[in-house]
């Protein structure tokens, strides 16, 4: 046997062997906890330094004043916290739609688990708004049919909950949770009207099971950040006073 088929030999079964199939037998983590014993990059930190200090300069800026604190759970079906909300995103929201269409809207609902934080006591300032609203949550605005707004309707009186909704909605309940009357701008609603209701995307899309918005006539985008409304809102404010009131009621006996 010459050295040189020794040698071919040797490498034949060196092929071989490494077209062998392999599998994955074990997969080991570990877990590197971040935290204040990890030591801080000096070049890092004081290049990132002046853009931090500008960022919270921001949004620690005062845009207004609560007398008040207010919290999503101080009223059964509207609060003043929510109803802050819906009437912002309605005053900020129906000049933008009405400049781009000529049209109004009709009416705001948002959504009670959409409120993540209370309005404290004190200067109100952007980093309120991004507590209250941390999400990137857009305002939309959608034509329904007055068949799909007794839905919204229906929905409400069924959830029992506090979703906000703006002041031109007059929604009234029985002490059965049955709808008494429901009113938008002091109007019955007609169910072959169109109305334009704006809400946000994740309402939209069908987030808490709001599925009354598909199918729909129109649907427009404001690419307007509720969030951004908020600012908006609270700048124009110098003093907020938001109160809970008879726009969405239930009778007691």
């Amino acid at each position: 046997m010459t050295r040189k088929y020794i040698l071919n030999l040797f490498l034949l079964l060196l092929i071989f062997s490494c077209n062998e199939d392999l599998s994955l037998s074990k997969i080991k983590g570990e877990r590197l906890e971040i935290n204040d014993s990890i030591t801080a990059d000096k070049t890092i930190e004081d290049f990132v330094k002046p853009y931090r200090e500008s960022v919270n300069r921001d949004l620690d800026s005062t845009l207004a004043y609560s007398p008040e604190t207010y919290t999503k759970k101080d009223g059964e079906f509207n609060t003043a916290i929510g109803n802050l909300m819906a009437d912002a995103v309605y005053e900020e929201s129906n000049p933008v739609f009405n400049k781009r269409t000529g049209k109004n809207i009709d009416l705001v609902i948002l959504n009670h688990g959409g409120i993540r934080s209370i309005i404290s006591k004190g200067n109100i300032t952007a980093r309120t708004a991004y507590e209250v609203m941390p999400f990137d949550n857009s305002v939309v605005v959608v034509a329904l049919k007055g068949t799909q707004v007794l839905e919204l309707v229906d929905y409400l009186s069924k959830v029992k909950r506090a979703h906000p909704v703006s002041k031109q909605v007059q929604l009234t309940l029985n002490n059965d949770f049955s709808v008494k009357s429901a009113f938008i701008n002091g109007e019955p609603i007609e169910e072959e009207r169109t109305y334009y209701i704006a809400t946000n995307d994740y309402l939209y899309n069908g987030g808490d099971r709001m599925t009354f918005f598909h199918p729909n006539d129109s649907l427009y985008v404001l690419d307007y950040k509720i969030r951004n409304v908020l600012i908006d809102y609270f700048k124009k404010k110098d003093t907020l006073n938001p109160k809970k009131d008879n726009r969405f009621i239930k009778l007691e006996d």
